[in-house]
């Protein structure tokens, strides 16, 4: 009687979000993509690797990895004022950051949707710039509200509201950053 108390109380559920002792940690989510807005591309298509929150308040960062095949994110935060400060974009063995400054503040609510985020890749020049735009479609919003229900089922009670950074909309540049693939140096695109 006593090993199947211990047995039971080794046991926790692994789709809950994790406990801690400091503040309340709050759901965000959203989908990120990436995609050419130039006449000549790659021949990868672009992808958003990752992307980089910074809490104002404390200077902490939190970093949200994005699966190939499904471009959304989700991750715990606790509350706060956050900005958007980095994003890395690959296509193929070339990888990219922009920095950002998009901001949004987490209140007292369990589960936020910041949006859709769509980056528009520049053609591949020197000077390459990246454009941010952030909107809220409904379609995504409730195709991510059903992971988010599948993924944390003690979270089904909770109500997913919707929140977009501010400014929605930005213009960036984007840099190449290594590894840089290993060609001989006359084939590289840019020597800096």
């Amino acid at each position: 009687m006593i090993c199947l108390l211990a047995l039971v109380g080794c046991v926790r559920e692994a789709s809950v979000p994790p406990l801690s002792v400091g503040p309340p940690m709050i759901l965000v989510s959203g989908r990120a993509m990436a995609l050419i807005t130039g006449d000549r591309g790659r021949r990868f298509e672009p992808e958003v690797r990752w992307l980089e929150f910074m809490h104002r308040q404390t200077g902490e960062r939190y970093s949200a990895i994005l699966e190939t095949g499904d471009k959304t994110f989700v991750l715990f935060l606790p509350a706060g004022h956050y900005e958007i400060t980095r994003v890395q974009i690959s296509e193929g063995p070339f990888r990219s950051i922009a920095q950002l400054s998009s901001s949004f503040c987490i209140g007292e609510t369990s589960m936020i949707f910041v949006g859709t985020w769509r980056f528009g890749v520049d053609s591949p020049r020197y000077g390459r710039m990246v454009l941010v735009s952030m909107v809220a479609e409904d379609d995504t919003r409730q195709e991510v509200e059903q992971t988010i229900r599948m993924r944390y089922p003690t979270l089904g009670s909770e109500i997913l509201s919707t929140l977009i950074p501010s400014p929605a909309e930005t213009e960036t540049r984007l840099y190449e950053v290594l590894p840089y693939p290993r060609y001989p140096r006359y084939f590289q695109r840019h020597l800096w």
